[in-house]
């Protein structure tokens, strides 16, 4: 049985992630140095992976990737 990557009770939307496709690689660092400057935690830094993408918790402990695809 898997558990929730933050180790926590499974409750409905515990490890849930969202995806924001930016117009531009700049936009994503952008938006991810501005949630990160606003409190969120880094979980990835802006970089290709595939795809150009980073990675963040915000205060609440969604995780959210804001990405260029294509």
């Amino acid at each position: 049985m898997l558990a929730p990557f933050d180790r926590g009770p499974a409750t409905p939307g515990n490890g849930t992630m969202i995806a924001l496709d930016l117009p531009t690689r700049e936009a994503v660092d952008a938006f991810h140095a501005k949630a990160v400057s606003l409190g969120a935690i880094d979980e990835g830094a802006p970089g290709d992976r595939g795809s150009y993408m980073s990675y963040f918790r915000d205060l609440d402990g969604n995780k959210i990737c804001a990405c260029r695809i294509g």
